[in-house]
C-alpha cells in the first residue's frame, strides 16, 4: 500500500484518504443508482445528497463532483434528464462543493450519481475503526427509505410518506459531521445500501468490538411498520437480512421488526460512536446544527463467544 494513502479499501470503509501533503489530505468516494422517487428532480437531489454523504462521515468537506450518467436517449426525453441533472446541481451549491464535469453513456436503464472529492487534514480523518467499547451509537437520520422506496414504486405510499422520506433523503449531513467534529468522536460511518445492522457490522470488524441496540430507541419514518407488515419490503433488504443474521442475535424480535432494522437505506444518517461522557455534549451540538440524533446502543467488549467478527445483540421487542 502506498505510504500516502491513509485510508484504502481495507476497513471498508466510506471513502478513501490520500495524504498529498502534512497538512492536507484528499477524501474520494463515489456513488450512483436507479431511479427511487418518481420525481426526477428529487431523484437528483437525494443522488448528490448519498454521494457527498460518504466525505461527510469521513470529517471531510467536499470540494468538487463529477456527474455519473446513464441515460436511454431514445426513450426518455433530455427535459426530463435536465430536471435530474438540476436536483443534483441544487444540492451540491448547498454543500458549496463545486460541479467541474462528468460523463454520460446511453443506457436502457436510467442512472445518476456522483464522484465527490474533499479535504480534510489528516489528523482530523474520522473512520470506521475507531469505536471502544462503552461508547454511545448515535444515528442522525430516521430509518425506513428503502421500505418507503418500494412502496412508492408500488404506488402504495401515501403522500406524506413520500414527502418525509424525500425530506430525509435530500437532507446532508453536512450539519452532523460539523457536530462529531466539533465535540470529538471515536468512529463513524453512514448508513446506507447495507443498512443499520450491516454498516454497524463493518464498524465491529475495523474497530474489534461488539454492540448492543435498543429496539425501542432506534427511530423509523411514521407508516414504514404498517408497509413492513404488508410485505412492502426491497429485496436489498431481504438480502441484508439474510447476511446480518450470522452476526446478529435478535432477542425478541419478530420477522417485520427484523426487516426494518436491516432495511437498505439511500442517504441515510450517520451512525457515529461518541465517549460516553461527551454523549450530551454531541447532542447538543447537532441540536445546534439542526440535525436530529438519539442514543440507540452501546458499544462493548467483544466476548469470545461473539466471534472474531464482534457481534450485535438487540434487545425489546416490537
Amino acid at each position: 500500500m502506498h505510504p500516502d494513502l491513509l485510508v484504502g479499501i481495507g476497513t471498508s470503509d466510506d471513502a478513501a484518504i490520500y495524504r498529498i501533503s502534512e497538512d492536507v489530505a484528499l477524501v474520494q468516494s463515489v456513488d450512483f443508482f436507479t431511479p427511487i422517487v418518481d420525481d426526477a428532480r428529487d431523484w437528483g437531489r437525494i443522488a448528490a445528497a448519498n454521494a457527498l454523504s460518504d466525505i461527510y462521515a469521513m470529517g471531510g468537506a467536499p470540494l468538487t463532483a463529477l456527474q455519473i450518467v446513464g441515460w436511454p436517449r431514445d426513450e426518455l426525453p433530455m427535459d426530463l434528464l435536465g430536471d435530474v441533472l438540476d436536483g443534483g446541481a441544487e444540492v451540491l451549491v448547498e454543500a458549496r462543493c463545486t460541479l467541474i464535469g462528468g460523463h454520460s453513456i446511453d443506457d436502457p436503464e436510467p442512472k445518476f450519481g456522483m464522484a465527490v472529492t474533499g479535504l480534510i487534514h489528516p489528523e482530523d480523518v474520522i473512520t470506521n475503526a475507531g469505536a471502544r467499547p462503552g461508547d454511545s451509537i448515535v444515528l442522525t437520520k430516521p430509518l425506513g427509505s428503502g421500505i418507503a422506496a418500494t412502496a412508492i414504486k408500488r404506488d402504495v405510499a401515501s403522500p406524506e410518506l413520500v414527502t418525509a422520506v424525500v425530506e430525509v433523503m435530500v437532507r446532508l449531513n453536512a450539519g452532523a459531521a460539523t457536530a462529531m467534529k466539533r465535540v470529538g468522536v471515536d468512529a463513524a460511518t453512514d448508513v446506507t445500501g447495507y443498512g443499520l445492522l450491516g454498516h454497524l457490522g463493518e464498524v465491529l470488524r475495523a474497530s474489534e468490538v461488539s454492540a448492543t441496540l435498543e429496539w425501542e430507541r432506534i427511530p423509523f419514518l411514521d407508516g414504514i411498520e404498517e408497509l413492513a407488515l404488508q410485505g412492502v419490503v426491497p429485496s436489498g433488504s431481504r438480502r441484508n437480512l439474510k447476511s446480518v443474521s450470522r452476526y446478529t442475535d435478535f432477542g425478541g424480535l419478530d420477522d417485520v421488526g427484523r426487516i426494518m432494522v436491516a432495511d437498505a437505506q439511500t442517504s441515510g444518517g450517520l451512525l457515529i460512536a461518541v465517549d460516553r461522557p461527551l454523549e450530551k455534549a454531541l447532542l447538543q451540538a447537532r441540536e445546534d446544527e439542526g440535525v436530529t440524533g438519539v442514543v440507540i446502543g452501546r458499544f462493548r467488549e467483544r466476548a469470545f463467544a461473539d466471534g472474531p467478527g464482534g457481534r450485535i445483540d438487540i434487545v425489546g421487542a416490537r
